[in-house]
């Protein structure tokens, strides 16, 4: 693929050619792969200012017309599929099988909220004397401003943008500086789909400016933001100035449970693929392995035994599993996270060591077996392609060990009783729980978190909520 000098999206226009810009490198490689402009804040509030004129017509569309340009543009979105994943795997460093599994998830939220958007449904309720009515009417919130993280670069941003745009409000959005090129193909997507003009904004440029941008402008109305909680909560801090609308999808430290009972061979599998999945760079990925102590051994063997056999490289090479991490400081947290789980205590069963150079940070999958509490790894999300596995006695402690975090984002466990697994299920304090399942995100499923894992929903009949307003009016007649 040449390089790509892209430009914003705003208002319909291709704009920023005269901006300073940002380079976006493929972390495989440490090669430039491409240009952006960045934006500060007056061109950030020409994109408010786009998104603010073409709300009343966008908003005033029936269901039915947003429908069709939403499914026009999950249409494009599939039909353009092996280029969208060449140029995630580029800037992101993913294997190439997953970002075209990517492509398929991102598409699936444009397809869900293009049919999700004919059931924004009101009601009438019985009113309180005889000549009066009440009526429950849903509206777009308005003008919404996303900030989107790099590790899905195109997922991240569609399952935000399709419940926006069905539910009537126009949409902004900035980016990570990692990975804005998927962003701007998708802007191309919704242009070629035929969405009007200043309904869909991408603008990339300085991360802090922008999002101050957003904060200080009264036209936007909503903020959705998926990220680190310490960004999550200075946004929230900001947005409270205002009393913005506000989803945060923020940090997760997923633990898993393995109970004596369970399928031994299928927890591995699915252990395995949650774990190493975009090299561990995911805010669901299994961060800590609690496995009973009368299955302990066993199923580190057969953990042991599947990972040993993925492999490490480029993502555009052929039968590669694990890309590499996308940068130094992420390289680095993991280096001190398995040397200080090694030096109290924890025994490195599998990998341990890495490969960094020439602006590319390459890991091994690793596995430590003998993890304890006091160990970073596991109170702290790594990041990367490190499984830490602990052993446990019986089920009130494994719900204890799992549950001590002030996150609550994902969490997973193992077993074949149906009664065992209910109480598990309900004692975890987490907003997704995988049971015998460690891939359970799903378009038409709600995904998010509790605690410190931030507040609201994306996806399910849920996700569109986030981008109404209830309104009551009460009628004398």
């Amino acid at each position: 693929m040449e390089r790509l000098d892209m430009l914003n999206y705003v208002d319909g226009q291709w704009t920023g050619k005269d901006l300073k810009k940002m380079e976006v490198t493929n972390p495989a490689t440490g090669e430039l792969i491409g240009t952006v402009p960045s934006a500060g804040k007056e061109e950030t509030e020409e994109a408010i200012k786009a998104a603010h004129q073409a709300l009343p017509e966008w908003s005033k569309k029936t269901a039915e017309e947003r429908s069709e340009l939403l499914m026009r543009l999950n249409d494009i979105i599939m039909e353009n599929g092996d280029e969208l994943a060449k140029l995630m795997t580029l800037e992101n460093g993913k294997p190439m099988t997953e970002a075209k599994g990517e492509v398929t998830y991102s598409a699936s939220f444009i397809q869900w909220f293009a049919e999700e958007g004919k059931r924004i449904y009101g009601r009438t309720v019985p009113g309180k004397t005889e000549n009066h009515r009440i009526k429950v009417i849903k509206q777009p919130v308005g003008v919404v401003a996303a900030i989107t993280p790099w590790n899905f670069p195109a997922a991240m941003i569609t399952r935000k943008l399709a419940p926006a745009l069905a539910a009537g409000c126009t949409f902004i959005v900035k980016p990570p500086e990692q990975t804005p090129l998927t962003a701007l193909r998708l802007a191309e997507y919704c242009e070629q789909a035929g969405i009007p003009k200043g309904v869909v904004n991408v603008i990339c440029g300085d991360p802090e400016e922008l999002t101050n941008a957003f904060m200080a402008h009264k036209e936007v109305r909503k903020i959705t933001f998926t990220g680190s909680t310490e960004v999550g909560r200075l946004l929230l801090k900001k947005g409270a100035e205002q009393v913005k609308k506000m989803s945060m999808e923020l940090g997760g430290h997923a633990p898993a449970i393995v109970c004596d009972d369970a399928d031994l061979d299928h927890a591995a599998d699915m252990l395995m693929a949650s774990k190493f999945r975009n090299s561990g760079q995911t805010c669901v990925c299994v961060n800590r392995i609690y496995v009973q102590s009368g299955v302990y051994d066993a199923f580190i063997e057969k953990f042991v035994d599947r990972v040993k056999k993925l492999e490490v490289g480029n993502g555009m090479d052929e039968g590669v599993d694990i890309g590499p991490l996308i940068d130094k400081a992420g390289y680095e947290k993991v280096e001190h996270q398995v040397k200080d789980a090694i030096e109290k205590g924890a025994t490195c069963v599998l990998g341990g060591e890495g490969k960094a150079g020439n602006g590319s940070y390459f890991y091994q999958p690793t596995v430590l077996k003998d993890a304890t509490s006091d160990m970073e790894i596991m109170n702290i999300e790594t990041f990367g392609p490190v499984a830490p596995i602990q052993k446990f006695e019986n089920d009130d402690e494994a719900i204890r060990l799992a549950n001590d975090t002030p996150f609550g984002l994902a969490s997973y466990f193992f077993t074949s009783d149906v009664s065992r697994g209910t109480r598990i299920s309900e004692g975890l304090d987490y907003g997704i729980v995988g049971w015998n399942d460690g891939l359970p995100s799903a378009a038409q499923a709600p995904f998010g978190g509790m605690k410190q894992s931030g507040l609201g929903r994306e996806g399910g009949s849920e996700g569109i909520e986030e981008y109404l307003e209830t309104k009551y009016i009460s009628l004398k007649v």
